[in-house]
């Protein structure tokens, strides 16, 4: 919710039916709501504001006094806050358990870290809280040296068997749509693929996994057999020119019609090609990419997502 001023009091007053001279007195005397003020030194009330008020007038109108009205909804937005700050802890220190356990070289501290964290969420946060910046630390430090290429396939591959088999338990059972995931021909890192999995079956969106090292022919068989409506490919490191552009060829006459998207940090790099053989970048937003998604291969009209 936005903590942004910009709305006069006069339109608060309209819009929470708290009269204007009531909203200046619950400031003045109990610190909510709390304005910002324009360089005029009009007072500017945020989304948050205002539903603060509405939250207090509805005590108020529930038989709360003011003043204990202001101080409920004070003390659960403190709440809020703090259990923010704890859950936001919890996640950083399992990362942090993670990446020691990686820079022990101990498969058993590893395993422990990982099965440790299944208890901070759902699978798509722990993937985006935890797995994901695990991820990205132990990589970053294979590539400064501070741990060998052992340390680093190890630590992949039990958090990739710890993804792989909390993708197979959120599986939608009756998926109206199916996608495919890929990494690019030279793409080793298949971890983004089941963050990507991860967050498709929130959306009620089975994914079929294909992994590492995947060439277009392979795209092509699988689209063959199973007709998915769309096709998602992962790419971390951009090919050289040649390369990218014989792979872009293959990968678009593999899909044809099937519609295809390219995620991963590469993927910006390559737009300009991508694009002109018929492929999407993916966006960066989950809620973009749900978006390109309903787009790309929407439901049968009337059917709800």
């Amino acid at each position: 919710m936005s903590t942004t001023g910009r709305y006069r009091i006069q339109s608060v007053a309209e819009m929470t039916g708290v009269s204007a001279a009531t909203l200046r007195a619950w400031e003045r005397r109990y610190g909510l709501p709390a304005p910002r003020r324009s360089s005029s030194a009009y007072r500017l009330y945020s989304d948050r504001d205002v539903e603060r008020i509405r939250r207090v007038r509805e005590l108020c109108e529930a038989g709360m006094a003011p003043s204990e009205a202001a101080r409920s909804v004070l003390a659960t937005d403190e709440e809020s806050a703090e259990a923010a700050r704890v859950e936001a802890d919890n996640d950083e220190l399992a990362v942090q358990r993670i990446v020691d356990a990686v820079d022990h070289f101990d498969p058993d501290r590893i395993e422990a870290a990982v099965k440790s964290s299944l208890f901070l969420g759902p699978a798509v946060t722990l993937f985006e809280r935890v797995f994901r910046p695990a991820l990205i630390q132990i990589g970053e430090r294979w590539a400064t040296g501070q741990i060998s290429v052992a340390q680093e396939h190890l630590a992949a591959e039990i958090l990739g068997n710890t993804m792989r088999f909390l993708l197979r338990l959120v599986q939608p059972e009756r998926a109206r749509r199916q996608i495919v995931l890929a990494c690019f021909a030279d793409e080793e890192h298949t971890g983004p693929l089941y963050g990507v999995g991860l967050r498709l079956a929130t959306w009620s969106i089975k994914s079929v996994v294909l992994g590492a090292r995947t060439p277009p022919d392979a795209v092509r068989h699988l689209i063959d057999e199973l007709r998915p409506d769309l096709v998602g490919l992962s790419a971390t490191v951009t090919p050289s020119h040649e390369r990218l552009l014989a792979l872009l060829d293959g990968y678009a006459d593999a899909c044809g019609p099937t519609p295809w998207i390219v995620g991963g940090l590469a993927s910006e790099s390559m737009r300009e090609p991508l694009v002109a053989r018929g492929g999407h970048v993916a966006p960066t937003s989950k809620e973009r990419l749900h978006e390109l998604i309903n787009t790309l291969c929407p439901l049968d009209q009337g059917a709800a997502d």
